[in-house]
């Protein structure tokens, strides 16, 4: 006889989560949001595969980068040998792919992304393992109204999902002579404070002293502060940049703080650099974070290409629109039909396909493994699906070919309920849905339609 063996339960991978059918609302509301606003701002949506040649990030993010070094998921093609990351990051995909087809041929792009992105770092509020972003790439563009467009263009966002505690810092990073000047004085002060750089710090010391500027070390923030300030080795071009921008933001009313020790943790980063930052999230601080980056078409083997973007953390944003009251239950439906019997059944069936084709939202009680339900357990179902009305056939609607229609959100729950014959059953809610009255001419004609989206 075999032993019984207890069968393993197998369990997702730490850090990346699924998202349950309860938290989808909230994701749409979201997504709809964000492809409406930039739709509005003229960015055409672009879609990159997931996994590129490795190569794409270590050229571009830079070698000695904590992403490049700790955290990317890279792996090499058992079939062929290629090696392969899963994204960390979607700036450089969007660039590899306008480059390899050209898209800039005719003339500046405006772009967009919405996708998942992988990093191994430890999972916790607001940063996971397999994360989501929204980006926006500018392509082609070299003036500062385009740098200060898309923060606008975030401010708007951040206004349409009901945002209020998101602020604004702001840094020029220069160009590349005016960060070598600079980074050569910044080396030379820090290895005066040597006794004050932890290990990260001095691991960073000759490869990219910019990020110390950025540490988060409390022993450390004094010293950082009094470090040289990019701001002070900008020359004339980049200062005019950067007044460019900040004029644009003042005339829109955009709030903003400079920070002269706000950096960016890729290379190809230069000039305007901003962070949208808030202190609901403790640690995990930024919600959205871009800036400028006309280098790396030419670190890609492309043609020298003006551009700038930005990325924001979708699971950190949706954490922001809970905390401020944005988090609902829209309604799973518009019309749930309830029944009892084959015929009443059959009925449904057909009631339910007309109504969609009017253009609601219909979902038909089927049986569960408990069987087909009581007329009471229908309803409660009705009721938790948050459909506006309940659409009832029984046996004796079913044989004097009516239905019943129960308004499931009426203020007046005592005349809530009508009889209404099948064939009018579909105009009849539609009409209620749309906000039609009984007085309209046409509500009795079986043929008349009103689409409701």
């Amino acid at each position: 006889m075999l032993e019984n063996k207890k069968i393993e339960k197998i369990v997702g991978v730490k850090g990346m989560n699924d998202i349950l059918p309860a938290d989808a609302p909230l994701w749409e509301l979201f997504e709809n949001t964000v492809q409406s606003v930039l739709k509005s701002y003229g960015f055409q949506q672009i879609r990159t595969p997931v996994v590129e040649p490795t190569n794409l990030f270590s050229r571009g993010l830079g070698e000695v980068t904590d992403i490049v070094e700790k955290e990317m998921y890279s792996f090499e093609d058992s079939m062929n040998g290629d090696k392969l990351t899963l994204r960390p990051e979607n700036t450089a995909g969007v660039v590899r792919a306008a480059i390899e087809h050209n898209l800039v041929y005719d003339g500046p792009k405006r772009l967009w992304y919405n996708g998942q992105m992988f990093r191994h770092e430890k999972p916790q509020r607001g940063r996971y393992r397999e994360f989501h972003q929204v980006g926006a790439e500018a392509l082609g563009f070299s003036g500062p109204d385009i740098d200060a467009e898309l923060i606008v263009m975030c401010q708007r966002l951040w206004d349409d999902l009901g945002l209020q505690n998101v602020r604004l810092e702001l840094n020029s990073i220069g160009d590349a002579q005016e960060r070598n000047l600079h980074r050569a004085d910044l080396i030379a002060y820090f290895e005066q404070h040597m006794d004050l750089l932890d290990a990260e710090a001095q691991r960073r010391l000759h490869t990219n002293p910019l990020r110390i500027l950025d540490t988060k070390n409390p022993a450390m923030q004094a010293m950082v502060n009094n470090a040289p300030k990019l701001l002070d080795y900008l020359g004339t071009e980049s200062k005019s940049h950067f007044e460019g921008v900040q004029k644009i933001l003042r005339d829109n009313s955009i709030v903003f703080t400079i920070n002269p020790r706000l950096v960016r943790g890729m290379d190809y980063y230069n000039r305007t650099v901003f962070e949208w930052v808030t202190d609901e999230l403790g640690a995990q601080g930024t919600v959205c974070a871009g800036g400028r980056y006309d280098s790396l078409f030419a670190i890609f083997g492309g043609k020298a290409t003006p551009a700038c973007g930005f990325a924001m953390g979708v699971e950190r944003i949706l954490e922001l629109m809970k905390s401020s009251g944005e988090a609902h239950s829209p309604s799973q439906c518009d019309v749930y039909l309830v029944h009892q019997g084959q015929d009443a059944q059959s009925q449904s069936f057909i009631l339910g396909e007309r109504l969609r084709d009017a253009g609601l939202d219909v979902v038909l009680h089927c049986a569960s493994a408990s069987g087909a339900g009581s007329f009471k357990s229908q309803m409660k179902k009705a009721d938790g699906s948050g459909a506006a009305y309940a659409v009832i056939i029984g046996e004796d609607e079913a044989a004097g070919n009516t239905v019943t229609i129960k308004a499931m959100r009426a203020d007046d729950m005592e005349n809530n309920q009508v009889n209404v014959p099948f064939e009018t059953a579909v105009n009849y809610l539609v009409d209620q849905m749309t906000g039609a009255t009984d007085s309209d001419d046409c509500c009795d004609d079986p043929n008349h339609i009103h689409i409701h989206h």
